[in-house]
């Protein structure tokens, strides 16, 4: 027979699902067992968390680098500024929005806490370095890596960040469901679920909208270097925007990506360029989706935010989520560290992240892609005279 294959947004969903109900109807020693899982899976998450950004951003650097021409450098510099402007765009409308929809400290700050039950026992696992340690070696480990003559460092991080994929593709990812689970069935217990659903509900509709709008701008920037309508353009990139939404995966579509950029216009040797690098560095639908959601669980929380805060986060995004793996929720794993030490957040909250962020995962890598097309042409009219 053949074998059925779930994906991760349905189980995720069932995962909330199961959780409420479990919250309702099992008894203290059953949920005690849940939440022992949960507390040993976050440590092994904090451990993780450094590991996975030496094993992205080390071996990208190393990899740009070696590479380094004046293609490159434009590519690279108009991806980053793309993703910090879809950022901000994120904060300055979730700041301007959602304040009318969240009701401001309706949820606790001590969300994770299922009343007075506690873990069976607790395993501890220091991480072995924080998270500003983590990139300050990525950067020397990448930038070594690119004016060393020898292979040998650059292999070294390309098998490192592959167990690395390994880890987040046969552990974390397929444990997340349960995570999930032991989350809302601790929030069902505490009786803070259905704010956390309300809140759900009213993020995601403005995400969407936005995740448009950022689209549409794009392209109308394009268009004033390509001199074409950017609607036709932004038509032309659909199949790429559609197989983006099935695949979940920026690295899965790019052969569609390629082919609709080269239909566009684009001089095949540019696309063949600018698209495979872009796949791992433009990250504007996935920042956009991050940026709106911990504003949200913040308000939400009754957190202290403000916009210099979130614009150092923004910026330290843009660069941790690059070469994020091409499985569902790469990049929200690789933000874990930034959203716990730079915006405070608890294990809880990021449990939140994650499940908000893969409820739309495939919506921002859909962001991603159809971005892509846009660098290309602004790229294409510089250089594809000279290629």
């Amino acid at each position: 027979m053949k074998k059925i294959k779930i994906g991760l947004l349905t189980r995720i969903i069932i995962a909330i699902v199961l959780g409420i109900g479990a919250g309702y109807l099992f008894p203290n020693w059953l949920a005690r067992t849940f939440i022992t899982f949960n507390s040993i899976f976050s440590e092994f998450l904090g451990f993780i968390i450094p590991l996975i950004i030496i094993g992205f951003v080390a071996p990208a650097i190393a990899d740009i680098g070696k590479r380094a021409s004046k293609m490159l450098i434009a590519t690279a510099a108009l991806a980053y500024i793309a993703t910090l402007a879809s950022g901000l765009l994120s904060y300055f409308t979730g700041a301007t929005l959602f304040p009318s929809l969240i009701e401001c400290g309706s949820l606790s700050s001590e969300i994770g806490d299922a009343h007075n039950l506690s873990p069976y026992f607790t395993v501890t696992i220091p991480s072995l370095m924080n998270v500003m340690t983590a990139l300050v070696l990525a950067f020397t480990l990448g930038l070594g890596g690119a004016q060393l003559s020898t292979q040998y460092l650059r292999n070294v991080l390309i098998d490192f960040r592959d167990i690395i994929n390994l880890v987040i593709a046969k552990v974390i990812i397929p444990l997340l469901p349960l995570y999930i689970f032991g989350i809302f069935m601790n929030m069902t217990i505490s009786g803070q679920v259905g704010g956390i659903l309300m809140t759900f509900i009213s993020i995601i509709a403005i995400i969407f909208g936005l995740h448009i709008f950022i689209l549409v701008f794009q392209y109308c920037i394009a268009a004033i270097f390509a001199k074409k309508n950017p609607f036709k353009m932004l038509g032309m990139m659909m199949p790429a925007y559609f197989t983006a939404l099935g695949t979940q995966s920026s690295a899965a579509t790019i052969p569609v990506t390629l082919r609709q950029t080269v239909m566009m216009g684009v001089k095949s040797n540019v696309a063949g360029f600018v698209i495979p690098l872009c796949a791992t560095i433009h990250m504007s639908g996935s920042t956009l989706k991050i940026v709106a959601c911990a504003l949200a669980l913040m308000m939400a929380g009754g957190m202290e935010y403000n916009f210099m805060m979130f614009a150092g986060f923004i910026c330290m995004l843009g660069i941790t989520m690059i070469a994020a793996p091409g499985v569902p929720g790469g990049a929200i794993m690789a933000s874990l560290g930034l959203l716990s030490s730079m915006l405070g957040f608890s294990e809880a909250d990021n449990a939140l992240m994650i499940a908000l962020y893969i409820a739309m995962d495939s919506f921002g890598t859909a962001c991603n892609v159809t971005g892509d097309g846009a660098i290309a042409q602004i790229i294409n009219r510089f250089f594809a005279q000279k290629d």
